[in-house]
């Protein structure tokens, strides 16, 4: 019989970013599986709604004719500003109109896939698990409300601490756990009280055709690239500091950027006229890949806060599928996969100046570029590949399940 699955998710295609990407694999292997699968999601928004104006993002016509498998709910507030309160009234307009699709919704699903953060969604997950007696699959790809703490927007005491308490509550409620870092077990493990065995790594990944092939090109220019969001989250600064650098000697930086810090670090290289940096509109998946592997370096950095060691940017999965070596400001899970990975090479944080140091060293010396960037490709093929991954969910799926 014929499994039907409701994956409701904030991000879905054709939004540029991890989270969209990720979801949007996820929905189209389990139909190549044979599920059923249906998603709920909302009109396309990030990093703004303008963007998608533009047909090119809306490149995969297997998706725009959905046959009415994907449900778009349209949300009035602009979620991507600085306010707070603008962000918590566009999370809380999108769960009730999602909850509203649910709670009319006639159809029966087997299982419900939610992903979040934000929370918020997640709850609309566990309202979808009793509203259509089905088992839930909460999907985690960050730790909220840590990542709100750690980019410093929301320092509420007691709203924290409510929203700590929905943290755990989810976690308890979902029959299977999903994190795409395996830095997030601990933490769930230790915030509720899960069994390793309820929790499955299944990380961001490449699928097989866009894994590179190529070989290195030693001959080629000399160029680094930063690809990704530019927010709260990430140091700015050691980006400004590396611009300035790398103009100064001649390097080309090309930064594909989106968030709310692009007209901050846009501003810096205008009024320094740093005319060896290059910044690009957000590009679709397959033109960001194609311009990733044009690059010899590819640059990473968080701020220096602790949550922030639990995590795997989706940037580093990016370029370690064009082959493209990491030069990286991070601490944690995502330091200790470049370097047991032999895939770049890690400053201590917030030190500009020996990320710089580490570009210099991989230009002057190619045969170990181009050994960083084998590894690069092996460790994506053996580990991060989508057509592989998607069976750890399948797994789960099939076995027996005895709905209460």
């Amino acid at each position: 019989m014929e499994k039907k699955i409701l994956i409701i998710s904030q991000n879905f295609y054709p939004e540029i970013g991890s989270a969209a990407n990720r979801i949007k694999n996820i929905y189209q292997l389990l139909q190549e599986h044979n599920y059923n699968v249906t998603v709920l999601t909302t009109q396309p928004s990030y990093p703004n709604k303008k963007i998608y104006y533009d047909e090119k993002f809306w490149n995969d016509s297997s998706l725009n004719h959905d046959n009415g498998k994907i449900h778009r709910v349209s949300i009035t507030n602009r979620k991507y500003s600085r306010s707070l309160f603008n962000r918590l009234i566009y999370y809380l307009e999108m769960m009730v109109k999602i909850l509203w699709f649910v709670l009319w919704d006639k159809r029966k699903y087997d299982y419900v896939f939610v992903t979040t953060p934000p929370i918020f969604i997640g709850f609309v997950g566990l309202f979808a698990k009793l509203r259509y007696r089905s088992k839930l699959l909460l999907d985690v790809r960050d730790l909220w409300p840590d990542s709100l703490k750690g980019v410093g927007v929301f320092n509420y005491s007691i709203v924290l601490k409510l929203f700590s308490y929905l943290e755990r509550l989810l976690y308890e409620k979902a029959d299977k756990i999903i994190v795409n870092s395996l830095g997030f077990v601990k933490h769930i493990q230790t915030k509720a009280g899960v069994k390793e065995s309820q929790i499955s790594f299944v990380p961001n990944a490449a699928r097989s055709e866009e894994v590179s092939r190529e070989k290195f090109e030693i001959n080629q220019p000399f160029k680094v690239i930063y690809a990704g969001n530019l927010g709260l989250a990430q140091d700015i600064e050691i980006l400004k500091k590396l611009a300035r650098s790398l103009d100064e000697h001649n390097i080309e930086l090309t930064i594909i950027g989106y968030g709310l810090k692009r007209p901050e670090l846009v501003e810096f290289i205008k009024n320094n006229s740093l005319s060896n940096v290059t910044v690009l509109s957000p590009q679709t998946r397959k033109e960001c890949l194609a311009i990733i592997a044009r690059h010899q370096v590819g640059i990473v950095t968080l701020n220096n806060n602790e949550v922030f060691e639990t995590v795997l940017p989706g940037k580093i999965i990016d370029y370690m599928t064009c082959g493209v070596p990491i030069v990286a400001s991070v601490k944690g899970y995502s330091k200790q996969v470049i370097e047991k990975e032999n895939t770049g090479l890690i400053a201590s944080m917030n030190d500009a100046q020996e990320m710089l140091d580490h570009i210099f060293y991989l230009q002057n010396n190619p045969d170990y570029q181009k050994m960083l960037s084998a590894n690069c490709i092996r460790f994506i093929n053996e580990k991060f590949v989508w057509e592989r991954n998607i069976e750890i969910v399948t797994a789960y799926l099939n076995k027996k399940h005895i709905n209460v």
